[in-house]
Formats: C-alpha cells, sequence, structure tokens
C-alpha cells in the first residue's frame, strides 16, 4: 500500500483511489484533478461529464502556454482554459473506481 501525504480528517467519508501509466496528457489530467478536488462525488460527476459535452470548461492555470482564452471559463475567475475529453473520461473512470472501494 502506498503512503499518503496527508491523511483525511474523517476516513469514513473518504476514499482513495489512483492510477499509474495511464495514456493520457498529464498536464490535462493534473488540471482536471485540480478542478474536482474537494468536489462531493455526484457534483464531480456531473461537472466531468459536461466538460466532455463542452457545456463546461477545465481552467489551465499551471500549465496553461499556449492555451487559448475562452469565455466560458470567466466563471472561475480565470482566462484559458480547455476541455480534455480523455483526461475527463479517465478521471470519471477513476471517480467510478473510488466509490467502489
Amino acid at each position: 500500500m502506498t503512503r499518503y501525504a496527508k491523511e483525511p480528517e474523517n476516513p469514513n467519508k473518504t476514499c482513495k483511489a489512483r492510477g499509474s501509466y495511464l495514456r493520457v496528457h498529464f498536464k490535462n489530467t493534473r488540471e482536471a484533478a485540480k478542478a474536482i478536488k474537494g468536489m462531493h462525488l455526484r457534483k464531480a460527476y456531473r461537472y466531468l461529464r459536461d466538460v466532455i459535452d463542452k457545456k463546461q470548461i477545465i481552467p489551465f492555470r499551471r500549465f496553461n502556454g499556449g492555451v487559448g482564452r475562452k469565455a466560458q471559463v470567466k466563471v472561475h475567475n480565470w482566462t484559458q482554459g480547455r476541455w480534455p475529453k480523455k483526461s475527463a473520461q479517465f478521471l470519471l473512470d477513476l471517480l467510478k473506481n473510488a466509490e467502489s472501494n
């Protein structure tokens, strides 16, 4: 088992999941994971499905070189964003795995 840097305050209400050697771009996945961090599970599901359908956007805050400006990202108080479909799909699968744990 892996050691994590921080243990959750309430282990009964939290779960952990991780993926290794995923065939997705790291930078896109990092930004998408950062966007859903701290969300409730159902809200994260809805958000990622909306990203796949291009109804909501992922703000690119750290790895934003060459990322175009979009009007949808004004909701997040940022100017640059994308809709990383493949990363969102992998994160949805990871959330389903975490939910079943």
